[in-house]
This record gives structure tokens, C-alpha cells and sequence, in this order.
């Protein structure tokens, strides 16, 4: 037989399609990434299974050795029961399988339960995957469809430099956020308003998704008729409080209006957190005139309890327009971002909207470095500009 020619060709094209295969698994991540997205993704795995252990019995076990028995009986039974039956049987049967295998091949067999055990654990996973994909699929789906809800870029208007960003926790979020300019002018007024909006509706993923898109399209149609933003405000509560299940999926939000020839600016805030208004001379003015969030029930029509606030804005003014998920972002220790930070993220910054809405999200993403984010941030700037 003849000798291979090119043996270090063929070895250094080996070591190549390697490298290629590990770049595509890793996405070009390096090791201590990779370590640090795993140990957040175990952490949040962790804190899926042990809501359904039974922490307090365990508890009073004296023998610390039982303790740790029961802990790992309790969160293996809380993942098993994640499963359907079907893939609980298999699982069951896998592990039963691997246990004993080696005790046969001790008695002196010869059998490839092992084998056969690693199998099944495979096909489980198969289908596990299969199932993620096809959720994955539909989210995505469902992600493009609340994309086309919001802007895709800020309305051009002079003397406003206006910039925004959302980072969903999961696919899908449960905040919204908008700047559009009205169909039709406000009495007395030469042209249309503009109108900002930053909401976020409780809870998280598919369910808080389906309310944002009916917040945004009941705000989009009572926003084309000549109602005012406390009729816009009252008409919001009133089909909050109809779909809110009784308050469990309320709405904080904070709306305003800005009237293009005069800079003035109405606004009301539906316990949503105080956008920071910063003037030109560095001065920090907080809005928090309004009331409660949309949608409790222990409000009736004729006890509205909000009111509208009023400033208006100069050249050089900055608004930051934030949900809670800016500055409850937490790190790898717990810790939360706060607004502290991002005072100092607002402080320190200058340039356009972007810029600005640039150095936060930055400050955000090192502060938390590989922590899982737990919820949704999103964040509105406007600057004026002239």
C-alpha cells in the first residue's frame, strides 16, 4: 500500500475542521464565557426545580447526610415531573438500567444495559430538543409579529432627538414603548402632537406579550380621535381593568404629550418608575404625577384616581424613560443595578439620544456580566435639541 503523500496536510486539514466544528458549537465563545453562561443557566435551572421542593420538611431533618438526600429526592422528582408521562416512564427506565449494569457485570454477566440505558437518556433529549425547537419557532414567530407593534425607528421631529431599545428577558416581552406623532392637532394647535409611551405589564414571556399588543393597539385607537391624554389615560384603565384578571396582570405606564411648537409637555404616571427629566444645567427633576397602575379593580369609572402633570421642555433637556428592569438588573452576587448607577451612567454622558441610550444599556450589560436577565429592560430617550 502506498505511503499518504501528504500526511501533515491531511493532519493540519483535521485540526482545521476541528477548530471549525468547536467555533460553531461555542459561537466563538471563549472558555470562561462559556463557564460563566453555564453557571448562570444552572442557577436559573436550580431556581425552577427547588419552587417545587418542599424546603421546610427537609429543614427538620437533624441528620444533615439525610438533608442531602431528601434535597436531591426532592429536586430530582420536581424535574421528573416537568416531564409527560411517557418521558418520566423512560427516564425512570434509563437510570434503573445504568444502576444495574454494573452490579450484572460484578456477578460475573455480560450485558449492555448500560448501553441500552444511554440510549434511551439520548432519546429523551432528542425529544426534549425537538419540543424546545419547536417553541423556540413559534416564539420567534410571535417576536416578529410584537416587533412590527412598536417602531422601528423614532419620528423625525425638529428639534428632537428621540432614541429607544428593548432587551426581552425571553423571546417575547411584556414591555412597549412608542413615540408617534397624532393624526389629528390638538385644539388650537398647528400641527400634531407627539405622544411617548413606555409601559410594562406584569408578569413575563407569551402571557404579558398578548396584553402589551392590546395595550398598544387600544392606545394607537384612542390616540387617533381628538380625546385628550387624561381621556387617553381613563380610556386605557377602563379596558386594563376589563382584562386584568382581576389585577394580577395590571399595567404600569407612563404616557406624555408634547406639543412641537411650544415644547410643552403633559404626562401622567400610571405607577411606572419616575422617568428622570435632566435639564440643561444639570439639574434632576423626576415625573411621578399621575396614580396607580392601569388595571386594578379597586377603582370605579367615576373614581379615576389620575391626574396630569406639566413642564415644559428646554434645549439641552434630556428625558430617560426606563422600566424597572433597568435598574433591577442584577449581577452574578444579587446585587441590583439602581438607579444610583444609572444617574451616573446619565451624568457622565453626552451626545445624541443614541449615545446616550448606548452608555446605559453598556453600563447595564458590564454590570451584570454573565448573570441570566430576569426581566425586561427597556428604555426611551429624548433629547431636545433645539
Amino acid at each position: 500500500m502506498a505511503a499518504d503523500p501528504n500526511p501533515n496536510q491531511r493532519s493540519k486539514g483535521t485540526i482545521r475542521n476541528v477548530r471549525d466544528f468547536w467555533a460553531r458549537v461555542t459561537e466563538g465563545l471563549k472558555m470562561g464565557q462559556l463557564w460563566g453562561e453555564f453557571k448562570s443557566e444552572a442557577r436559573s435551572s436550580y431556581g425552577l426545580y427547588s419552587k417545587d421542593v418542599d424546603w421546610d420538611a427537609i429543614g427538620r431533618e437533624k441528620s444533615k447526610f439525610k438533608k442531602i438526600i431528601f434535597a436531591a429526592w426532592g429536586l430530582f422528582q420536581a424535574m421528573l415531573m416537568k416531564l409527560s408521562p411517557a418521558r418520566r416512564v423512560l427516564l425512570i427506565l434509563a437510570l434503573v438500567l445504568i444502576a444495574i449494569s454494573p452490579q450484572i457485570h460484578s456477578n460475573g454477566g455480560d450485558t449492555g444495559f448500560e448501553g441500552l440505558g444511554a440510549i434511551i437518556l439520548f432519546i429523551l433529549l432528542a425529544l426534549e430538543l425537538a419540543d424546545r425547537v419547536t417553541m423556540k419557532r413559534d416564539l420567534e414567530i410571535a417576536r416578529e409579529i410584537q416587533q412590527w407593534l412598536v417602531p422601528a425607528r423614532a419620528p423625525e421631529i425638529p428639534g428632537m432627538d428621540i432614541a429607544f431599545a428593548t432587551r426581552p428577558q425571553n423571546t417575547v416581552a411584556g414591555d412597549y414603548y412608542d413615540a408617534f406623532l397624532r393624526p389629528l392637532p390638538a385644539n388650537g394647535a398647528s400641527k400634531p402632537s407627539l405622544l411617548i409611551a413606555v409601559a410594562d405589564v406584569a408578569g413575563k414571556s407569551v402571557p404579558a406579550a398578548l396584553l402589551m399588543a392590546t395595550f398598544q393597539a387600544s392606545l394607537r385607537a384612542l390616540a387617533a380621535t381628538t380625546a385628550s391624554l387624561d381621556e387617553i389615560v381613563a380610556g386605557l384603565e377602563r379596558y386594563a381593568r376589563a382584562h386584568s384578571l382581576e389585577g394580577l396582570r395590571f399595567t404600569t405606564a407612563f404616557l406624555a404629550e408634547i406639543n412641537p411648537d411650544t415644547r410643552g409637555m403633559t404626562y401622567v404616571n400610571c405607577g411606572h418608575n419616575d422617568p428622570i427629566l435632566r435639564r440643561a444645567s444639570g439639574v434632576i427633576e423626576r415625573l411621578s404625577t399621575g396614580g396607580p397602575p392601569l388595571g386594578l379593580p379597586v377603582f370605579t369609572d367615576n373614581e379615576l384616581p389620575y391626574i396630569s402633570g406639566r413642564t415644559e421642555l428646554m434645549p439641552g433637556d434630556l428625558l430617560f424613560v426606563f422600566t424597572d428592569g433597568v435598574v433591577e438588573a442584577v449581577n452574578e452576587t444579587g446585587e441590583e443595578f439602581r438607579e444610583e448607577r444609572l444617574l451616573g451612567s446619565l451624568n457622565t454622558t453626552t451626545g445624541s439620544a443614541a449615545d446616550v441610550l448606548s452608555r446605559v444599556m453598556t453600563d447595564v450589560n458590564n454590570f451584570v456580566g454573565y448573570a441570566r436577565q430576569h426581566d425586561d429592560i427597556t428604555a426611551l430617550v429624548l433629547r431636545v435639541t433645539a
